[in-house]
């Protein structure tokens, strides 16, 4: 059978009405580029933000139709809001006249400054960030994720790194998730952790050539249409830097916090900081700084080496004003789990590290649990 190409895809959403009930919503101009990977079609649909909730049933529809194509294995499509409106139906607003001062899209039904409400079942939604790349995040990320669970809470772990997404490697997961009445999709488990991530829809080594749009669509989906159950904390791992991945999170979802990843080096503070100023610039509480690689523990002789320097972060945390949460150790142990997938939190509940990652976690959800979740803010660039 021949694969499924993106002029099959477009003709067949041609046979969708538009919310003007006349057109199509290929010929108003509503669909993103399609994208498709393994039999898997890829693409959203711009909406105006307060006629999302409405037309729900048009998404619902073009999902169907795409699914039912022979050769198709399955469709993640998304309702997106565009800065402008979709042709067929009228804005709430116009659009402004200025493009590097606008603000995103409300969602639907509710007034400016009120948030999308949380993803239920899930108490508390933190997000991992850094301001570069080479940190050490993801594998923070997920021994922060088990360090909670060690201390007796229910956790999931959302890849939001689109293009590079490493929970399956980091958590040793492989195979594809199913799904629930062709729509709902389980989410992977390891070590007592709920997981979904991008790798696990796409081959490893798949390049995703997505643009923003595409990326909110899969970032919402992964987040919403997941069965994620009763969580008391998912940990997102976001992608390094400021991007569309980490607007789309605090535009549209109630984070509880974030939590900044560095190392030492003046250089990846400056990196970091961009970081932190954009979660404060949303209003989304930045729960502290953790320095990672802070310090190499050498393997044969147990001395101690600053490779890095030593204690940036907890400085740059002081000049702030925000909790210093930790000081992780540049160690073997750590570089040898994270590429075995068995992730020292897990692999070595007793050691030394994992006890940081575990007061690491205490000192995170000690904050989330005494504060009360802030409405997702609305986001207005100057």
């Amino acid at each position: 059978m021949a694969d499924i190409t993106k002029e099959q895809v477009l003709e067949t959403l041609r046979t969708v009405r538009g919310p003007d009930l006349e057109h199509n919503i290929v010929e108003l101009g509503m669909v993103s580029d399609v994208f498709i990977s393994d039999a898997k079609v890829y693409f959203s649909i711009t909406v105006p933000a307060e006629r999302a909730k409405e037309l729900e049933p048009m998404r619902l529809a073009a999902e169907r139709v795409i699914k039912e194509l022979p050769g198709v294995k399955g469709a993640l499509v998304a309702l997106t809001a565009d800065k402008k409106a979709a042709p067929g139906a009228p804005a709430a607003r116009p659009a402004p006249a200025q493009p590097h001062a606008h603000s995103h899209a409300h969602p639907p039904q509710q007034p400016p400054r009120a948030g999308k409400i949380g993803v239920p079942g899930i108490g508390a939604i933190i997000a991992v960030a850094s301001g570069k790349g080479g940190v050490g995040k993801s594998t923070t990320a997920v021994n922060l994720a088990l360090g909670l669970l060690a201390n007796g809470l229910r956790v999931g772990i959302l890849d939001a790194d689109i293009y590079g997404p490493s929970m399956p490697r980091l958590l040793k997961i492989s195979g594809r998730p199913t799904q629930v009445d062709g729509r709902i999709i389980n989410p992977m488990q390891n070590y007592g952790l709920k997981v979904m991530s991008m790798g696990f829809l796409v081959e490893e080594e798949t390049a995703m050539i997505w643009r923003g749009p595409m990326v909110q669509s899969a970032l919402l989906q992964m987040l919403r249409e997941v069965a994620w159950g009763e969580l008391d904390v998912l940990v997102v791992d976001m992608p390094p830097g400021t991007g569309d991945a980490q607007l789309t999170m605090a535009q549209q979802v109630p984070l509880a916090g974030a939590v900044i990843v560095s190392t030492p080096q003046d250089l990846a503070l400056i990196d970091a900081r961009k970081g932190l100023n954009m979660f404060r610039k949303v209003e989304v509480p930045v729960l502290g700084i953790v320095e990672n690689m802070s310090y190499f523990i050498a393997p044969d002789t147990g001395a101690r080496y600053d490779i890095f320097g030593h204690g940036g972060a907890r400085k740059e945390a002081e000049r702030i004003g925000v909790p210093f949460l930790g000081e992780v150790p540049l160690t073997m142990g750590i570089r040898e789990t994270s590429d075995a997938g068995t992730p020292l939190v897990a692999s070595d509940p007793n050691g030394t590290v994992a006890g940081i990652y575990r007061d690491i976690a205490a000192k995170v959800w000690a904050q989330i649990s005494s504060t009360p979740l802030r409405a997702a803010p609305s986001i207005v660039f100057e």
